[in-house]
């Protein structure tokens, strides 16, 4: 088993910095290639984390959570009474879900996400967060001008749809459950869940498309 230098540690962090080429692929993957070769990890537990996120965790546990909601009327009242609860019946436990919020869109109001501070994020429900998620511009613009962030992300609303920006902390992160598309009468929640994107539970998208499914 690897053991851990401080020292070692560091003069790898120089040479990285020194060394890595400027296309962000290239950087991950040179990166990898290195921590292996010194011996910090193992490429199966690379592996393992890229399988977790990509397809166990992402934004797929969000979407179970949202399909369940709209199948399960009790559990919906479960969800929006105390998330953090709710979404422990699915085994989601975790740091990014330990204190969570789930606000639901209406005909007449739509939820939008943000963090002003840094970037906090239930990423044990909707697996990594976007870049632009991060970026200086969208933490800024998502509360001073709502309306025009979300029609960039081609989210026109009319005025009679009120818009609430919730922002995320460290101690409070939330879930937007987007509404229930149309003409899914019957559908079970797998294929429901099919649908469910992660902007739309970050609340940059509103019409889920059951062509999709």
């Amino acid at each position: 088993m690897a053991t851990f230098d401080r020292e070692d540690a560091a003069k790898l962090a120089r040479h990285l910095h020194s060394h890595l080429p400027s296309d962000p692929a290239l950087r991950t993957k040179t990166l990898e290639s290195l921590l292996v070769e010194r011996g910090f990890v193992a490429p199966e537990t690379i592996d393992a984390w890229v399988e977790a996120y990509s397809e166990h965790i992402g934004p797929k546990r969000g979407a179970q959570v949202v399909a369940r909601s709209w199948v399960d009327p009790a559990f919906r009242a479960r969800l929006m009474d105390d998330a953090t609860a709710a979404i422990a019946e699915f085994g989601f436990d975790g740091d990014a879900t330990g204190h969570l919020k789930a606000v639901e869109n209406t005909d007449t109001q739509h939820h939008l996400i943000v963090c002003t501070l840094c970037s906090c994020y239930p990423f044990s429900l909707l697996g990594m967060s976007p870049a632009w998620y991060k970026s200086a511009a969208y933490r800024a613009r998502a509360v001073r001008e709502p309306r025009q962030v979300l029609s960039e992300f081609g989210v026109d609303l009319p005025e009679t749809v009120g818009v609430r920006v919730w922002d995320s902390t460290a101690e409070l992160r939330y879930l937007v459950v987007p509404q229930r598309p149309a003409n899914t009468d019957g559908w079970d929640e797998a294929r429901l869940a099919a649908l469910v994107t992660r902007n739309a539970m970050i609340g940059t998208a509103r019409h889920l498309k059951t062509e999709a499914a």
